[in-house]
């Protein structure tokens, strides 16, 4: 057994690490933003957190609807190779032309939605001050969301091709140049304007841009890659593009029903006042970061899911479950101990030594966070497991019991009524995550239990 699951993780940790990499590089990006945030003030870091808080939303959403691509290419190009015809994969090119269809117009879509979301704020109950800077940061970065779904549809293709590893590359050139053009705009220079908190959304933008392009040359430059990428999305298939969105929906449904929990507690933070609001920034960046491990281990193993059931493997697609739980619950627990016996370390680039309330806040919640990020990695886990198995509606059910039936009344009862307020909206947090996790988790186990008893397809 140990045996077996070392082989395994071995199998798994091909892939994940890449996409985990990948991950923490991508998350750089906001961890930067946040920093340059708090350095220019608590104010700053309660409005900026505030607009990442609901591109994320957005763009959260806008990568569910193509995340199913990396699935979907890999199940293809499985069958292609079953059936001895690897060169002939006019299957992949039509399913890339139609994820970047279906990403062009979720980009347009979420960037008016922002928009308009920033315009509704003052209707929330956020402070004046911080809803003014909100919505000069979401002005700045709603055109950066049409090139970072651009860039997830050619990467869930690269993913899926198994063929991740530019990915890693470009995003850790892209984080430099965030933060150079961060601290550009922020003060300015001799060529660009003094552009304060609004800066930063300008450079994040610009960087999602020079991303795409990036990624899209070195895939043009890889010989496996290239004769199949196009962005010819005009000529997109109908029938693929209707169902790259039945699959995507469901998922772009789950990730935003669980974007929008986070989304609403950030809020009802931000009604405790800008001290709660900087203290729930700050660990949500942290608890955003670490959730990277979880989503790398969740679409390596959701692609390897694909390939070994349309090669006809239901065994091997079984233990998957328990060797992606295992190496995220390895990395959680090391985490745990950090975030328990080094709390004012660990927000120490966050919130700084003037944010006295604000950092006495962050540190009771570091201690929900150490145990909410198992349930947190298990339930991601969970969702990807099924995607696998192309069962892209019963996260979202199950999201839709957890979160909102379970965690969110949770998280207002211990908030409010109970008087824990920011704390109490951790707990709660921690409630939802942990109910969605167990449901998730079954649900897989008796999909996966239905198909082995299926015949194995010639």
């Amino acid at each position: 057994m140990p045996t077996t699951l070392l082989r395994d993780s071995r199998a798994l940790a091909t892939l994940a690490v890449p996409l985990i990499l990948t991950q923490l590089a991508q998350v750089a990006l906001t961890t930067t933003d946040t920093v340059m945030m708090g350095l220019l003030g608590t104010r700053e870091l309660a409005a900026g957190g505030l607009a990442i808080v609901i591109f994320n939303q957005l763009r959260t959403m806008g990568v569910g609807l193509v995340t199913s691509v990396g699935n979907q290419i890999a199940a293809a190009a499985a069958r292609a190779e079953r059936a001895g015809k690897e060169g002939d994969r006019e299957e992949v090119r039509a399913i890339v032309r139609a994820s970047l269809a279906v990403a062009t117009l979720a980009g347009i879509a979420g960037a008016v939605l922002m928009l308009l979301i920033g315009r509704a704020l003052t209707w929330l109950g956020q402070d004046a001050a911080v809803v003014e800077g909100t919505r000069s940061m979401l002005l700045a970065l709603a055109p950066g969301l049409l090139p970072c779904l651009w860039f997830q549809a050619i990467r869930q293709f690269t993913v899926g091709m198994r063929r991740p590893q530019a990915l890693l590359q470009i995003t850790l050139a892209s984080i430099a140049v965030n933060a150079a053009l961060n601290w550009a705009l922020i003060h300015g220079t001799w060529v660009l304007p003094r552009m304060g908190l609004t800066g930063i959304g300008v450079a994040t933008s610009t960087v999602y841009l020079l991303s795409f392009l990036a990624l899209y040359v070195s895939a043009k430059k890889d010989s496996q890659l290239a004769p199949l990428l196009t962005l010819n999305a005009v000529k997109a298939d109908a029938a693929t593009v209707k169902r790259l969105i039945g699959l995507g929906v469901p998922i772009a449904a789950t990730y935003g029903s669980e974007a929008g929990f986070f989304s609403l507690t950030a809020l009802m933070a931000g009604s405790f006042g800008p001290a709660a609001l900087a203290a729930h920034t700050a660990v949500n960046q942290l608890v955003y970061i670490v959730f990277q491990v979880a989503v790398g281990l969740s679409h390596a193993a959701s692609i390897n899911v694909s390939r070994e059931l349309a090669l006809g493997r239901t065994d091997d697609a079984r233990r998957l479950k328990n060797t992606a739980l295992a190496c995220a619950g390895a990395v959680m627990t090391v985490v745990g101990i950090v975030y328990l016996a080094l709390p004012r370390l660990v927000l120490a680039p966050f919130l700084d030594s003037g944010s006295a309330q604000a950092l006495t806040i962050a540190t009771q919640l570091l201690m929900v966070t150490a145990f909410l990020q198992f349930f947190d990695c298990a339930q991601n886990i969970g969702v990807g497991l099924l995607r696998g198995l192309d069962d892209t509606k019963s996260g979202f059910r199950i999201t839709l019991i957890g979160y909102w039936a379970v965690g969110l009344p949770a998280a207002w009862l211990l908030a409010s009524p109970l008087g824990l307020d920011t704390l109490g909206i951790w707990l709660g947090l921690l409630t939802g995550l942990a109910t969605t996790a167990v449901l998730l988790l079954r649900r897989y186990n008796r999909q996966l239990a239905g198909r082995m008893s299926e015949p194995v397809p010639a």
